[in-house]
């Protein structure tokens, strides 16, 4: 038995309960979790913004060691280190295809297929994103299971799975930072203080974060940020005064509300590239006028998990890692247990704090 966090039903309080796992089938592999981080995107899917069939076990970022391989799996085996890909790439539809993993149609088909069962009444569970991670233990495809490059701690590299790696790509690939400039961070949570260490990595000049707490001012600062304004209405004009007068070259939105979304937009220069990450409801419309479309000769786009290809991207990042480039640790404001989750999910609404880590 495994003790775990459980969604019942949209919008209801998680629950710790345990469940049975059943052995790893063919191409899967079984997983004793050492950690898992709490993201804005498991409170997305318990309120419904994201769908995700329940009950379910949620959970997406995360890292631990395979205790078990089904048959045909040749990528891990017991014993080896692993970080939880939640959106592994099938390689063969259009997108993938494409050479764009991040989109590929069908890396969310494991979240729609039962896995375990709830112990107490043996009804079927779903997996989170098709992960799970909120538990002690999970079985998901081998091809979700990505080796951990050795030298990066178990327990933060859970970080690596969604936040750091949404971060860096949304730096990396998304805007494609160059040295020297500007780049303004908007909402200064886990994927924010990662898109902060990635454009300080990028050699990015100017650094402003923008959060509506004061408190993530230190947060902000140590992750890269050489400026920090508290977000208002006025914030696109403050950065702008901060970038020459002409805005930054770069916007990175990292809280999913049309309000921002405008904002970031708003605060980059003529040219400028704004890259939106946060995860809005389909009430969040953003609006634009023609004139300035064309006036401004900006470009806005979204993000999926950072445009990156983990396989090829989670080696580049864990040399920073290694190289004290990339502070892990410093993303993680609270360790937590199973049962500390709700707390986590009222602190991200509230936004307070970086990244909750639940540590096994």
């Amino acid at each position: 038995m495994v003790r775990a966090a459980v969604l019942p039903a949209v919008n209801a309080p998680l629950q710790v309960a345990e469940i049975d796992l059943p052995d790893p089938g063919p191409g899967q592999v079984r997983i004793k979790l050492a950690a898992a981080g709490v993201c804005h995107s498991d409170l997305s899917l318990s309120n419904g913004t994201l769908r995700q069939p329940v009950p379910a076990v949620l959970g997406h970022e995360g890292a631990g060691t395979v205790t078990a391989a089904g048959p045909g799996v040749t990528t891990v085996a017991p014993g080896d280190r692993v970080v939880l890909n939640w959106a592994p790439s099938c390689g063969d539809c259009h997108f993938c295809g494409l050479a764009e993993p991040w989109l590929c149609a069908n890396a969310g088909a494991a979240a729609n297929a039962p896995y375990a069962t709830l112990a107490a009444d043996g009804s079927a569970l779903h997996p989170g994103l098709g992960t799970a991670a909120f538990a002690e233990e999970t079985v998901v495809a081998a091809h979700a299971a990505l080796p951990l490059p050795d030298g990066v701690p178990l327990t933060d590299a859970a970080l690596l799975g969604c936040a750091v790696l949404t971060g860096w790509g949304a730096v990396h690939h998304s805007a494609a930072v160059r040295p020297g400039e500007s780049v303004v961070v908007l909402g200064v949570g886990g994927v924010g203080l990662a898109t902060l260490q990635a454009a300080r990595i990028a050699g990015a000049g100017t650094i402003v974060a923008v959060d509506v707490s004061p408190g993530k001012e230190e947060l902000a600062r140590a992750a890269g940020a050489t400026e920090f304004l508290v977000a208002g209405e006025d914030t696109a004009k403050r950065v702008r005064k901060l970038t020459g007068g002409v805005g930054a070259d770069v916007a990175v939105e990292c809280v999913g509300r049309a309000d921002t979304i405008r904002t970031a937009w708003s605060a980059t220069r003529r040219g400028g590239r704004t890259t939106v990450v946060g995860i809005g409801g389909q009430d969040q419309q953003v609006t634009f006028s023609a004139l300035e479309l064309f006036y401004f000769g900006r470009t806005l786009s979204g993000c999926v998990y950072g445009n990156s290809d983990p396989a090829r991207d989670l080696p580049v990042v864990a040399g920073h890692v290694r190289s004290g480039a990339l502070d892990l640790s410093a993303l993680v404001t609270d360790r937590i247990g199973l049962d500390d989750i709700p707390a986590a999910f009222d602190a991200m609404v509230a936004g307070k704090g970086g990244r909750s880590l639940v540590v096994f």
